[in-house]
């Protein structure tokens, strides 16, 4: 069992969903306890095994995330993830829920790069994930998505070039903070001048309701367009109260009504501009974030 945390990171990474992270996890742990105890005992490493299992349930959920994609309303953003400590304290009482205080939280699990990832074959994620950031050999690699390791090299190799060609500069967490805090007044007072400032020209902006509540369903294109989206929002919804919170182990907004989180927003800061916003409306996707009556 000291192989789920593992395990909980490499899915949630592989599919950008903590609900589909835990149900692989919990599949590969049915598969492990379904052996005989003569085949588990001849299993040199179980770490090994349980992770080549998971990485294969992963690689063929991606297949089919494709067509599940297909038919999900509006556009599809990754699970967003709280603060270690705040997942924590917050989920004491439920031990069911624990996985995401065990994620690691990194370059590689940042809303930007999960995004990136997104956009990638299933193989050329499986191949950077694993080789790059879980040190996998390209030959384990290849066991897992039934290529040959010369030909996992290459699809971990176009999938850097894909991470590289989307980076913004880096810019320190203290100034993405502040830079995120200006646009959180600057949304409060519905400042339109003071948000056009804080984006980058070319910014864009998209929301993710999954058909269950309402949000824009094409991505929003270029500053002004962006702010006058955001001041709708405010409008649309006048009690909302927006808290600076970590999302994906960077600075961002959440909105709350009543004490329930109803939208996690997660921010690309380039130098001193947002490039990209993410709102994440969609209710299923915002459990870890529910500080009000679970239901």
């Amino acid at each position: 069992m000291s192989e789920r945390r593992q395990l909980i990171n490499l899915a949630y990474r592989l599919l950008g969903s903590l609900a589909d992270a835990e149900d692989v996890v919990q599949e590969t742990y049915a598969r492990w306890y379904a052996m005989p105890g003569q085949q588990r005992e001849a299993i040199e490493s179980p770490g090994a095994w349980l992770t080549t299992v998971a990485g294969r349930i992963c690689f063929d959920l991606l297949g089919s995330a494709r067509a599940r994609r297909e038919r999900y309303v509006g556009e599809w953003i990754p699970e967003p993830l709280p603060d270690r400590t705040e997942w924590i304290s917050r989920r004491s009482d439920d031990t069911t829920a624990d996985p995401a205080d065990r994620v690691t939280l990194d370059e590689s699990i940042t809303m930007a790069f999960l995004v990136v990832l997104d956009a990638m074959t299933p193989a050329e994620r499986v191949a950077l994930i694993l080789h790059d950031v879980f040190r996998y050999s390209f030959a384990e690699v290849a066991d897992i998505v039934g290529r040959t390791p010369a030909a996992c090299r290459q699809l971990a190799s176009s999938a850097r070039r894909r991470i590289r060609d989307s980076q913004a500069p880096a810019t320190t967490a203290a100034r993405q903070a502040d830079i995120v805090r200006d646009f959180k007044h600057a949304w409060e007072a519905k400042d339109i001048d003071a948000l056009i400032g804080l984006l980058d020209p070319g910014a864009t902006a998209i929301a993710d309701g999954g058909g269950l509540v309402s949000a824009v369903l094409r991505p929003v294109e270029g500053a002004e367009q962006v702010v006058r989206y955001a001041v709708e929002i405010a409008g649309r919804v006048p009690d909302m109260t927006l808290l600076e919170r970590t999302v994906n182990g960077r600075p961002g907004l959440v909105a709350q009504r009543d004490g329930v989180t109803v939208m996690v927003v997660a921010f690309d800061v380039a130098g001193d501009r947002i490039k990209h916003i993410w709102a994440v409306r969609n209710p299923d996707k915002l459990r870890p974030w529910t500080t009000g009556p679970q239901h």
